[in-house]
């Protein structure tokens, strides 16, 4: 088991009332799994994916990481937390565009390593991996969207999460860039063991994962499992 969520929601106070983006959610995240989150705008996933990644505090429930609770009301601790075991992909690809493929990945790697020779080395070496030794030197603007979405990926798994989340990777993406980069997820969940928690709008992207949730205005309306996670 590698994450428990408890009774997780998140209210948002409105003009017109309390509205629970989140409510009452308990599910269990098993290492290496593929878990992903369909549902509707506005039903909470985007939300959910944020909390998991101690991005967003939840305004009740729990969440125990490797069976130690994490205080999810401290900035400090979970931020601790994103860095030793979260890596994030969004839709966006959120480059920075003044930076090379290779220097965006060293970024992230500067945050524990301040040896320059082996941070380049290492970013050289995620790029390879998915498929971009031939583009180090690249800046966003000379790349298609679906290698600004690779070199993306590499950021995300370059501190080696346990948990990689991933929030409509292949929104801004054609369906034969989806599926390129959706095929790396795969890669990376099956040959690295990095569980992976993806949210997406696409039923091709859904069967991806050997978990499948889904949600409506916030509450589990249904799941699929295939594999060793438990969905209550």
């Amino acid at each position: 088991m590698l994450i428990q969520i408890k009774d997780l929601t998140k209210t948002y106070q409105r003009h017109n009332g309390a509205i629970n983006a989140v409510d009452s959610l308990s599910f269990d995240i098993d290492k290496g799994s593929f878990i992903t989150i369909t549902g509707p705008s506005g039903s909470g996933k985007t939300t959910l994916l944020l909390i998991i990644g101690g991005l967003l505090r939840p305004t009740s429930g729990r969440m125990i990481y490797g069976g130690n609770e994490l205080n999810l009301d401290s900035d400090e601790e979970m931020a601790i937390f994103r860095s030793n075991h979260i890596g994030f992909v969004m839709q966006s690809f959120a480059l920075v565009p003044y930076l090379t493929a290779v220097e965006n990945i060293m970024i992230a790697l500067n945050v524990k390593n301040k040896n320059k020779a082996e941070n380049r080395n290492r970013a050289i070496e995620l790029l390879k991996w998915v498929g971009l030794d031939d583009r180090t030197t690249h800046y966003p603007r000379e790349l298609s969207a679906g290698q600004q979405q690779r070199v993306a990926i590499a950021r995300a798994l370059a501190n080696s999460p346990d948990l990689l989340l991933a929030d409509e990777p292949t929104g801004n993406l054609d369906p034969g860039l989806s599926r390129e980069i959706l095929s790396i997820l795969s890669k990376i969940n099956k040959e690295q063991k990095t569980t992976i928690v993806m949210v997406t709008h696409s039923p091709v992207a859904a069967e991806y994962g050997d978990v499948k949730i889904h949600l409506q205005e916030g509450k589990l309306l249904g799941h699929s499992i295939m594999k060793k996670v438990f969905v209550s």
